[in-house]
């Protein structure tokens, strides 16, 4: 089937719309009236009699072509247990025009295309409802990421917490390493190895002993910065009164 979408370049999490028909017109229809958008996402059709695990598709939204009855009750319960974003379009005249049951929404369309009902812009509704939903998936995707991000810089800021009040007693603990080696190297008659492993001793101190003394520096920089970023906002408020 030859479907005709705008060349856009391609996001690098790009989102993906499964079509489940077996009608090319179906697929055609959608993709054509699909809402204008900067992040149009990437189509997949699949015939109807094809597919044996939706669940375990890799798609962001599915799209289901629902008009015989023998289809509709065949997806509709492979789309309620897969759990994932679907929309399953129907031409059952019983059934109000739409209705959403679990993750599912299910939409009625005119079988035979009369231009009085309002059916006839299915695959219009259709595509909005899909970007309004494609675009939830992905503001919550972006809130997730953040809180990971989140939850990472918590866990480091607790390790350096940790470190930086536990700097003294390290210092203090490397200040009699470093006094006892120097001690060392300064005794008479040792063995050459025994004086030499003392000064490594004493340079692993020092080096140490620096590294502390980063971290003393850095939690003075911090210090400055929050203070300098609460000032913001009580300037803002100062000037706009609020």
């Amino acid at each position: 089937m030859d479907l005709h979408i705008p060349e856009q370049p391609v996001p690098v999490n790009r989102q993906t719309v499964l079509i489940v028909s077996s009608d090319p017109a179906f697929a055609r229809a959608l993709a054509t009236h699909w809402p204008v958008d900067k992040d149009s996402p990437e189509f997949t059709v699949l015939a109807g009699g094809l597919f044996s695990d939706i669940g375990g598709g890799q798609y962001d939204l599915l799209i289901a072509d629902g008009s015989m009855p023998e289809s509709r009750a065949t997806l509709k319960p492979a789309l309620l247990a897969a759990g994932k974003p679907a929309i399953l379009i129907h031409s059952d005249w019983a059934s109000a025009l739409s209705r959403s049951e679990g993750s599912i929404i299910e939409l009625r369309r005119d079988p035979s295309g009369n231009p009085d009902t309002a059916e006839k812009n299915w695959p219009l509704i259709a595509g909005v409802i899909s970007r309004e939903i494609l675009r939830r998936l992905a503001s919550e995707a972006r809130q997730h990421n953040a809180e990971t991000k989140c939850a990472a810089l918590e866990a480091e800021a607790v390790l350096g917490r940790y470190m930086i009040e536990m700097r003294h007693n390290v210092n203090n603990a490397l200040t009699s390493v470093l006094g006892n080696a120097e001690l060392l190297t300064l005794e008479p008659g040792l063995p050459a190895n025994v004086v030499a492993q003392a000064d490594t001793v004493r340079n692993m101190a020092l080096r140490l002993h620096e590294v502390f003394r980063r971290f003393s520096s850095i939690e003075k920089e911090l210090s400055v910065a929050a203070r300098e970023s609460s000032k913001r906002p009580q300037a803002h408020a100062a000037v706009n009164g609020r």
